[in-house]
């Protein structure tokens, strides 16, 4: 079994940081009950106008679950052109790079 990392990022004019935060705290909530989620890193750049996040599932079926959900709840903001991409992590080569896995 693999885990699987998935990869999204999308242009936004924002909202940044401090900003972001409050806007998106709720659904941040609402994101961490998502099935088969072990974490999400939120990402942003102001520089490229880009915003997304770095997910790690359990499994194959909860990444694409999560990623049509998602993909809609975006769209439904008005956001367009989402690239996303689902990638096997190699577990044991990330645990001797210093990263631990840890169930919820």
């Amino acid at each position: 079994m693999y885990y699987k990392l998935l990869q999204i990022d999308f242009p936004v004019d924002g909202p940044w940081r401090e900003e972001m935060t409050t806007t998106y705290s709720e659904l941040a909530a609402h994101i961490s009950q998502t099935p088969g989620l072990l974490w999400k890193i939120w990402t942003e750049n102001v520089e490229t106008g880009e915003a997304g996040g770095i997910y790690l599932f359990e499994d194959e079926a909860s990444a694409q679950n999560y990623l049509t959900e998602h993909t809609t709840r975006l769209e439904s903001f008005g956001i367009q052109n989402i690239r996303a991409k689902i990638f096997d992590v190699n577990q044991q080569l990330s645990e001797i790079t210093k990263f631990t896995f840890i169930k919820k």
